[in-house]
């Protein structure tokens, strides 16, 4: 019984798949990979929302300019005020593109917008007030 190289070489070809050392090195290269790719793709959906809630409030901003060109400052203050936030939103929809229903469906979860005083005679911008307490205010 001579084992030579050639009979090494045959066992060889005739195994097929991976061994146990193999799979386990590979589950836990794939483990290894996911563990720190995982905390990314969180803070990438963050700050997916708070640029879309950026976004929103900046067309807020423009419909209220849109609002006071085409209604004349005193009108547009007279219909503004008195009213909460919703009913302010409501006189803002026709001029937004792609508008909820109400405020709430139109701004991203857990944001929150201040509308500006128009009778003030002086434009301000929207606040934007971000998720936790962490950032309060979001200036942008």
């Amino acid at each position: 019984m001579n084992t030579s190289s050639t009979d090494f070489a045959a066992r060889g070809s005739l195994r097929r798949g991976f061994s146990l050392v193999e799979l386990l090195a590979s589950v836990a290269i794939i483990g290894l990979i996911s563990f720190m790719a995982i905390p990314h793709v969180a803070n990438m959906r963050a700050d997916g929302e708070r640029n879309v809630a950026i976004a929103k409030a900046e067309s807020l901003n423009m419909a209220i300019a849109s609002l006071i060109q085409a209604r004349g400052r005193t009108q547009a203050s007279l219909d503004w005020a008195g009213k909460d936030d919703n009913q302010r939103y409501d006189l803002l929809r026709p001029y937004l593109g792609f508008a909820e229903a109400n405020l709430t469906a139109y701004l991203p979860s857990d944001y929150d917008v201040d509308f500006p005083d128009l009778s003030a005679g002086v434009l301000n911008k929207v606040t934007l007030k971000g998720a936790g307490s962490s950032h309060p205010v979001i200036y942008y």
